[in-house]
């Protein structure tokens, strides 16, 4: 059953199992032209960056919020940040150990994955997926949760709420306008040395459109998309 959060604007779903939240987001967005954010405690069809997979962790937010926007195309590739940033913030305020950013907008606690966020766009029509780990007893390498041990079966929707909420805030100022040294406080990934496919050197800086600047033996290189890896120790 739907809900209405009236504070902001936007429908509210949640299932205790779902296909995937990004599709279902969509379609109701489609069907009904209003904000939805659909919460599930369990996905069997999800998927994240670049098509990958999500793994099930024993407890989990799955959540997607699909809205339209003005935003001028150019600034939307902040999107992405903007959205890590707010769900960092969630995080901070309810967990024990303080997320960090690998950018773009992958969710790291002590530099092991916990979360991420997918955006897909289809005109102005923007869904704004966001899985995180909550609890997860064995964990595969490379990733942790956000809690250690189970956690109120509430918690998820109640998170959810939250980083929407904030979002469609933020979305809802002007054109591009976001706060960029929330993201680089944030930061797993400035100042330290990365690598990808094609290179490596030290993340030096974002440009206006949120691609990472990195400073590289052969010179400045402005990275727009695709994998960084932090370089181990």
């Amino acid at each position: 059953m739907a809900t209405h959060d009236m504070a902001t604007h936007y429908d509210i779903v949640h299932f205790s199992e779902v296909g995937s939240t990004q599709d279902e987001a969509a379609r109701r967005f489609d069907t009904t032209g209003v904000p939805t954010l659909v919460v599930a405690d369990r996905q069997i069809a999800g998927r994240g960056r670049q098509g990958r997979r999500w793994q099930q962790p024993d407890q989990a937010m799955f959540s997607s919020l699909s809205f339209a926007t003005d935003w001028e195309p150019r600034h939307r590739t902040l999107i992405p940040l903007i959205a890590g940033s707010v769900v960092c913030e969630v995080i901070g305020d309810v967990g024990r150990r303080a997320p960090s950013l690998k950018w773009p907008n992958d969710i790291l606690i002590d530099r092991a994955k916990v979360g991420g966020v997918l955006v897909e766009a289809d005109g102005d029509h923007l869904t704004v997926g966001c899985g995180l780990n909550l609890w997860w007893a064995d964990p595969i390498e490379g990733a942790t949760s956000v809690f250690d041990k189970d956690v109120d079966s509430t918690l998820a929707l109640n998170l959810a709420k939250r980083w929407a909420r904030a979002l469609l805030y933020e979305i809802d100022g002007p054109s591009g306008e976001w706060r960029k040294d929330r993201y680089v406080e944030m930061s797993a990934t400035l100042g330290h040395e990365v690598v990808w496919d094609g290179g490596m050197g030290t993340a030096a800086g974002l440009t206006a459109s949120g691609a990472l600047i990195v400073d590289t033996p052969r010179g400045r290189e402005i990275i727009h998309a695709g994998d960084v890896h932090l370089r181990s120790s």
